[in-house]
């Protein structure tokens, strides 16, 4: 039976479901069917789900009485609606109650008060990061507005805190116990995840998520949630693939039957397939000679969501990220990584005016260590001022360090074009290091590169397509590209498929359920619409500003000197090397001109366009 409790503002649309699991078991289950927040790993806008499983209370294996667990509860986003269907499942307000959290940041705090508030005899259960974090972030408060003097409301006390150190099993009621697991990375390092063996079933908390709203206990296959859980792991698991892998090595070790993570159904008959693919997503990731140093801290998540897109905005080009957080990074770890460098990012909030002190350190050891041949770049966000990016910019300024792009600086968090920008950002910073690479190894070799003059590569230059320009407008994002990787794929339905480069920014727009337009360009006309789109852009720029533009029955952007145009809707993405290839079903389309040729694609090798 589910029972569910609902928000009381129809608009709000969240939710909370109970999913009975087993005896003495449920998942109580937010459901938020719109996109919640503007960082990257939302992009996909198919909403997202937080997770939270409740042992009651009763006798352990031996008789003697234990109380509820209330494992990974979720963000002060869920409050109103999940505080009543915690009350529902568990009214004994005044028992004890065990809370074992996996991940720390001042929104979930935020909620654990209010849960300490509601149940007295409240004790927490986390990791020795967490266990820090949860003291510091307990009493702290976002600083005020100026101007406004309000007083805030008492804050509960401190609750009782129990500190995982490393593995640790906890009895539970109904003979089960529950192994906690230490899985801290640099994204989160107070993550803790909790292994129920009697039932094989593991709360992964972030590790395996996917952001799409289900009510729905598990996934109906593999293939139905894979595009979400692979965004999920781009966005957030790459830049830290190494410890992700390590992490992976000791879950397989365990007798699982299901993993339940923090966002997304739970995944039973193919788990096993989903461990494989974090190994072989994070190989890919690892592959590039080239790395980039990610150093950053974040008070309230805002520069860590500046990180993440920047992050994506360079794995995009194969090169690897090594994401470290300055507050838990040993100093010799983040020696090595700064020594090994190709590229360097460093990013700081400002709090009271100033960079915390691990980025200070951080920024200590980078001028020490850091290599001045080699390209940086610093971020941050801030509330009411923003002197820590302007400490970063100029002491490494005047330690002779080269900018490889302006100091980025974000009034809290983010919104949705600024993520697209940063992205953008992130993915030219990379494309200068690999260009440097290309004219070292141009100059070692001393002549061509040996790619461009084999005979394969110079007869795959000979397969021609059709000059086109995609389109595509997604809310108030919009992209455009050149493309000439075209290709009718099925009569029925008629559909058509696309090449796209992982590094073009509008490869973000090219989902499935995602529209888009191909305008086929005539011979004779091409090189008006080659030269607009292909043009250098800032990052964040609108590649269609200024252009007289149809609009097909979708709303998907046309070109009025086209041929010839298509509108499709993404059905498939196969990832092929360094390109994904989409295909469309071809919902529209058009032909402008009866008469005209379409242009077509020359190229002298197939080692580039």
């Amino acid at each position: 039976m589910v029972t569910t409790v609902a928000a009381n503002s129809a608009s709000a649309e969240r939710q909370v479901i109970s999913l009975p699991i087993d005896q003495g078991l449920v998942c109580l289950r937010g459901l938020s069917p719109q996109r919640l927040r503007f960082e990257l790993e939302y992009a996909l806008e198919r909403g997202s789900t937080a997770n939270s499983f409740l042992f009651e209370a009763g006798p352990d294996a031996t008789g003697v009485q234990q109380p509820a667990v209330l494992v990974h509860p979720p963000g002060m986003a869920y409050s109103s609606v999940f505080l009543p269907a915690l009350l529902d499942a568990l009214p004994a307000i005044d028992q004890p109650l065990l809370i074992v959290v996996g991940h720390v940041n001042p929104n979930r705090v935020a909620l654990l008060q209010e849960l300490a508030v509601t149940y007295p005899g409240l004790e927490l259960i986390a990791s020795n990061p967490g266990a820090k974090l949860l003291e510091e972030l307990w009493n702290q408060r976002k600083p005020s507005t100026p101007g406004v003097e309000e007083e805030p409301p008492a804050l509960p006390p401190f609750p009782p805190l129990q500190v995982i150190r490393r593995e640790q099993t906890l009895e539970l009621s109904h003979g089960r116990s529950l192994l906690l697991l230490p899985a801290p990375t640099p994204r989160w390092p107070g993550g803790l995840m909790a292994f129920e063996e009697s039932l094989g079933l593991l709360m992964s908390d972030k590790f395996f998520s996917a952001h799409l709203c289900t009510n729905t206990w598990a996934e109906a296959n593999r293939i139905s949630t894979e595009e979400e859980r692979r965004h999920f792991y781009d966005c957030l698991m790459a830049p830290m693939a190494r410890k992700v892998d390590l992490l992976v090595e000791r879950l397989e070790e365990l007798s699982i039957r299901t993993i339940a993570p923090a966002h997304g159904p739970a995944i039973d008959a193919s788990w096993r397939s989903l461990l494989n693919d974090y190994r072989r997503w994070g190989e890919s990731h690892q592959q590039s000679s080239l790395n980039v140093a990610l150093l950053f801290a974040s008070a309230y998540g805002n520069t860590s969501a500046i990180a993440d897109a920047l992050a994506r905005g360079v794995s995009r080009t194969g090169i690897r990220v090594t994401n470290l957080n300055c507050e838990f990074t040993p100093s010799e770890e983040l020696v090595a990584a700064i020594q090994s460098a190709d590229g360097i990012l460093i990013g700081s909030p400002t709090l009271g005016g100033h960079a915390p002190t691990p980025v200070v350190s951080a920024l200590g050891t980078l001028l020490a260590e850091g290599d001045r041949s080699k390209p940086v770049g610093v971020f941050g966000s801030f509330g009411w001022s923003g002197e820590a990016v302007d400490l970063l910019e100029t002491k490494l300024r005047d330690g002779g360090f080269s900018f490889g792009f302006d100091p980025i600086r974000v009034k809290f968090s983010p919104d949705r074009a600024k993520v697209q920008e940063l992205e953008e950002i992130g993915t030219r910073f990379a494309r200068k290091l690999l260009q440097a690479e290309k004219r070292a190894q141009r100059r070692h070799a001393g002549s061509m590169s040996e790619s461009r003059s084999d005979p394969a590569v110079l007869a795959l230059g000979r397969v021609v397509g059709s000059l086109c320009i995609l389109t595509t407008r997604k809310g108030e994002l919009s992209g455009a590209m050149v493309a000439s990787w075209v290709s009718q794929a099925s009569f029925t339905p008629p559909g058509l498929t696309v090449a796209v480069a992982k590094d073009r920014a509008v490869e973000a727009l090219l989902h499935k359920g995602d529209r888009f337009a191909l305008n086929v360009l005539a011979e004779g006309r091409e090189s008006g619409p080659m030269k607009q789109f292909l043009q250098p852009f800032k990052p964040g720029a609108d590649r269609l500003s200024g252009l007289e533009l149809d609009a097909s029955p979708n709303e998907q952007p046309l070109l009025p000197e086209a041929l010839a145009w298509l509108e499709g809707r993404v059905s498939q993405r196969m990832e092929c090397g360094d390109h994904w290839l989409i295909y469309a079903e071809v919902e529209h389309g058009g032909l402008l001109d009866q008469e005209a040729s379409t242009a077509v694609h020359h190229r002298r090798s197939g080692a580039n366009y």
